[in-house]
């Protein structure tokens, strides 16, 4: 498998055009700019002054514009039957902001998340997400359900095994869902099963069984890998009454470092708990369970060979922690204090490491193509940044939006490793991928060609393999991130650079408060556009950067 694929977990959809026509909307204010979904026919972002200053709630202020609008979102009836709000938060910019799901009579629609950003004078401002049309007129949805979740589960289980070659062995059961599955223009009621395993292969797969039929509808992977519950800690468990304390341990790659642990009944454990709901790091004893025993030490010098792993999990998860905590003022990964938990040591010769939806697992490597996987910080804070986007745009992990997904990751990735002061540089995974081979990485954000990715939206991966490409297009994002941080010129368009700091402020707030789970990298683009307006003011220098980052990459 090429490198490419394998590359840091670290589709190619159609890429939409903006089209800036106020009039499509019946909108009387020329400054809306409205960029649709052509694939889908309703747009997929909106800004400008969208309604007048207003003192009612901000709910109200959505539903009745999206009640005016019901002719470009395609929809019919009263906009509360169709739209249901379930998450509302006030940012420290004033805005308030709202994540939207649509629902057909009351069963959410898959992947069809809007959110809206309404500001202190009572203006909806931005409409971000598409909404699937004219969900009334669809024959399928007339039908009635005939299969019971129970029956879903089997159906969509004996597909997997035939996919994995085996019986999974679950880490917990498998869970459905009731949604409308919407795709190619044909929408289905249709049931959301999750299976989460580890082996025979770690898996985190979704599959969409049609309820009344029992087809396969679509099945997706969402195991974010390193190569192309939370709850109780596992065995070892110290219980309370301990103190907190500060031992040394020597990395990966033989550096010494200070860690937070935890003294209990004579024991220290990797148990860091001055950080939100806690640092835990286990060891899976080269074995695929999860999640193994909470590293333990009697002298709280951790400096055998087999402690490195563990060390660097421990250490450069406190760190990606400090950095959300400290630029972007986030408790965690999920904002509320959520426990960071780290499997090392997992499997034998394991090349690879994982997000599996509540921990991060890193395998030790082969030895040839990677050291312990723990030992590279871009590496860590590119997992656990894959849970962030779990918790908040969750973008699905396929084709465009799951390009974006792990470009998030790269992205913060690299800016933890610069925010560490860690040897920093612009590629991933660099530190623990091909040992005996200087000056490689898995992939290079600066000129992601260099290992075969795109580095334009013009030459993108159109393919099926890597879930549609979501390693691989993972490059133009980056190339467009790194353009806004270091500047420079691509494809004939110069772009000003604005640095590290700025360019993590519009990307943390474009995946938190305006990217949606089918985001495109015409959606990404309108995103980072309006999260540099809120920042820094529509005619600045940052949002003048911002667009021709994008133009060098070739998105509209």
């Amino acid at each position: 498998m090429k490198k490419k694929v394998v590359a840091l977990s670290l589709t190619a959809g159609l890429m939409m055009s903006p089209v800036f026509a106020p009039e499509a909307l019946g909108a009387p204010d020329l400054s809306e700019k409205i960029n649709f979904n052509e694939k889908v026919g309703t747009p997929q972002f909106i800004s400008g002054k969208l309604t007048s200053p207003s003192s009612n709630a901000p709910e109200k202020i959505v539903f009745d514009y999206l009640n005016a609008k019901q002719k470009a979102f395609k929809f019919t009836g009263d906009s509360k039957l169709s739209f249901k709000v379930i998450k509302t938060e006030k940012d420290d910019l004033g805005f308030t902001y709202l994540r939207v799901q649509q629902v057909y009579k009351g069963t959410p629609v898959y992947g069809a998340v809007l959110t809206a950003h309404v500001n202190k004078d009572g203006v909806l401002t931005a409409l971000s997400g598409t909404a699937m049309p004219n969900l009334d007129e669809k024959q399928a949805l007339k039908a009635t359900k005939k299969l019971t979740k129970k029956e879903a589960v089997a159906v969509g289980e004996k597909d997997l095994v035939g996919q994995i070659g085996s019986e999974p062995s679950y880490e917990y059961s498998p869970k459905s869902e009731s949604v409308i599955f919407v795709q190619n223009g044909e929408a289905n009621y249709a049931y959301l099963v999750n299976y989460n395993f580890l082996a025979p292969e770690p898996g985190n797969w979704n599959y969409f069984v049609d309820a009344v039929t029992g087809d396969i509808l679509g099945k997706v992977n969402e195991i974010h890998e390193a190569k192309g519950n939370a709850g109780k800690p596992g065995g070892g468990d110290p219980g309370s009454g301990g103190t907190d304390v500060v031992g040394t341990g020597i990395g990966v790659l033989g550096n010494s470092k200070s860690l937070n642990t935890y003294l209990y009944s004579s024991t220290y454990y990797l148990q860091d708990r001055t950080r939100g709901g806690g640092v835990f790091t286990y060891d899976a004893s080269n074995r695929q369970q999860l999640p193994g025993s909470l590293w333990a030490d009697a002298d709280n010098v951790f400096n055998a060979s087999y402690d490195g792993a563990a060390v660097d999990a421990h250490y450069y998860a406190g760190q990606t922690y400090d950095y959300y905590s400290d630029i972007h003022n986030r408790n965690s990964y999920d904002g509320n204090g959520a426990p960071l938990k780290s499997t090392v040591h997992y499997g034998r010769n394991y090349n690879n490491a994982f997000w599996n939806g509540q921990q991060m697992v890193y395998g030790d490597g082969d030895g040839t193509t990677f050291v312990e996987l723990s030992g590279g910080v871009d590496v860590v804070a590119h997992e656990l940044t894959h849970a962030v986007t779990d918790t908040t745009a969750d973008l699905i992990y396929q084709n465009e939006s799951g390009a974006i997904n792990e470009s998030m990751s790269d992205i913060f990735g690299t800016l933890v490793e610069y925010h560490t002061g860690n040897n920093p540089d612009w590629e991933i995974g660099e530190d623990i991928y091909t040992p005996n081979k200087s000056g490689d990485a898995l992939r290079s954000m600066s000129d992601p060609a260099k290992y075969g990715d795109p580095d334009h939206y013009s030459v993108r991966y159109t393919g099926t393999s890597d879930n549609g490409g979501v390693h691989i297009n993972s490059g133009i994002g980056n190339k467009a991130a790194y353009l806004l941080s270091q500047g420079g010129s691509h494809y004939g368009v110069s772009v000003s650079g604005i640095g590290n700091a700025k360019t993590g402020a519009i990307y943390y707030r474009a995946l938190t408060q305006y990217l949606t789970p089918s985001s495109t990298f015409s959606q990404l683009r309108s995103a980072a556009v309006q999260a540099a307006t809120d920042l820094y003011g529509a005619s600045s220098s940052e949002v003048a950067s911002v667009k021709a980052a994008y133009n060098a990459v070739g998105v509209n």
